[in-house]
């Protein structure tokens, strides 16, 4: 499937997608594709974008909506440095200058009237940035290929996005501005930009980004830096918590002489950078104290909301316990009252004791769970309910009993049952003149 998207390629873009897709894992092949010609087929950049992207910090290709940085440019105590021509030696060196100044004059005079003219018959293009990072990777590849590959390390990003690093970071950034037209910007970049000594310098104490003022990007910061001629480089830093020129060095300037200067830029500005990191420890101790206040004083809120919470629960048990309690009570004393109201229902019912000569009746003598003995006389022909509702109307009876007989030992059916749907009568009940009967508590069980 990889072969129509790739068909238009030649092998090295081939080989450099396949081996771009193994080291980002990005399945998509068109995808790839993309994000190597975003960068103009330059692997390093591409790689370095995507390895940005998946650690958080914005895309080269998508920066934040966000101001760009502004440098302040207007300070009077900026260190500027210019290197002029040297003046022409002996008399041959004179005529030469003298031969070649009208030539130079008329060259450079034709030039700027052409370019005067030019604005009016259509805008300056490289007034409208629409590619920044296009314009920094196709000078990266430009310069590689007239200079070579060993140079300092380019800022892979927009100006805005170099400015924003060193901020963060509280390094010194270092711009190039090169101008292609100039006659000393290829022996700067061949013998001074490129010398061992100043790359080692570069890229061990600063960052460095760099960009034709050909280039919309490079036009839009030589706009904002002002630069009187060419090689230009500006120094910049974080200085009174705003991004600061804080050196200019302008015209062809020896590597030697460029170690020196920059040297000197850097160790006279030292002591804000060495202030500004302190200050931000300080203000990352005073952010952590916070912090750590604001979590104590939220554990300690929260320790005190469990303690409500587990008040409040505490009071609704207590009040729901006290409510039961409450409830059991009136219960049990409704149950007391309706107990009372059928002991007297029962009572009432009760037919009148038979005398005792009576020869139909039955004298029985009850024993009581609490030993207590209570005698009365029933008729023969009275049911055994009729003993039972004598029994439940006392006081001292409890609320559940059973009747037994002791010879035999039997449980007299005084209640309706499965067996006995009505209970028998006395004389049914195979009981004598006179009995002993014995009253079991069942309340219990």
């Amino acid at each position: 499937m990889a072969a129509p998207e790739e068909q238009d390629l030649t092998q090295e873009q081939t080989e450099k997608l396949l081996q771009f897709q193994d080291l980002t894992g990005i399945e998509s092949m068109d995808q790839c594709r993309l994000a190597l010609e975003q960068h103009n087929w330059n692997m390093e950049a591409a790689v370095q974008d995507r390895l940005n992207e998946q650690e958080g910090v914005p895309s080269v290709f998508n920066p934040p909506p966000s101001r760009p940085l502004q440098v302040n440019t207007a300070d009077h105590r900026i260190y500027s440095y210019v290197v002029s021509r040297p003046q022409p030696r002996g008399l041959l060196g004179w005529g030469y200058y003298l031969i070649m100044l009208p030539f130079r004059f008329t060259y450079y005079t034709i030039l700027d009237i052409f370019r005067f003219a030019l604005r009016f018959i259509r805008p300056d293009p490289r007034s409208r940035v629409t590619d920044p990072v296009g314009d920094i990777v196709s000078f990266m590849h430009s310069f590689e290929e007239k200079y070579g590959r060993a140079h300092p390390v380019f800022y892979q990003g927009t100006y805005s996005q170099a400015l924003n690093d060193a901020k963060r970071e509280l390094r010194f950034l270092l711009v190039y501005l090169h101008g292609d037209d100039h006659q000393d910007s290829d022996e700067f970049c061949r013998n001074t930009l490129c010398a061992p000594e100043v790359i080692s310098l570069i890229n061990s104490r600063m960052l460095f980004w760099a960009c034709s003022t050909n280039k919309p990007e490079g036009y839009r910061v030589s706009q904002a830096l002002r630069e009187n001629t060419y090689p230009f480089l500006a120094m910049i830093m974080l200085k009174d918590r705003r991004m600061t020129v804080v050196g200019r060095l302008e015209g062809l300037i020896q590597p030697d002489d460029l170690i020196n200067q920059l040297t000197f830029i850097m160790d006279a500005n030292q002591t804000y950078l060495v202030s500004e990191r302190l200050e931000r420890e300080e203000r990352n101790q005073t952010q952590v104290l916070r912090q750590q206040q604001d979590e104590a004083y939220l554990a300690s809120l929260r320790a005190d909301q469990e303690k409500e919470r587990k008040k409040r629960e505490e009071r609704e048990r207590r009040r729901r316990k006290e409510e039961e309690v409450q409830q059991q009570k009136l219960a049990e004393e409704r149950r007391r009252q309706n107990l009372q109201e059928e002991k007297e229902r029962k009572l009432e019912r009760l037919p009148p004791e038979p005398p005792a000569d009576d020869p139909e009746s039955v004298k029985i003598i009850f024993k009581l769970p609490n030993d207590s003995r209570v005698e009365r006389r029933f008729q023969f022909s009275q049911s055994l309910s009729v003993i039972h509702d004598f029994l439940f109307s006392l006081k001292e009876s409890p609320e559940k009993f059973q009747i037994e007989a002791n010879f035999p030992r039997r449980v007299l059916p005084c209640v309706p049952s499965e067996e006995w749907p009505t209970p028998p009568t006395l004389q049914e009940a195979g009981l004598s003149h006179t009995e002993v009967l014995f009253v079991q508590d069942l309340t219990d069980e």
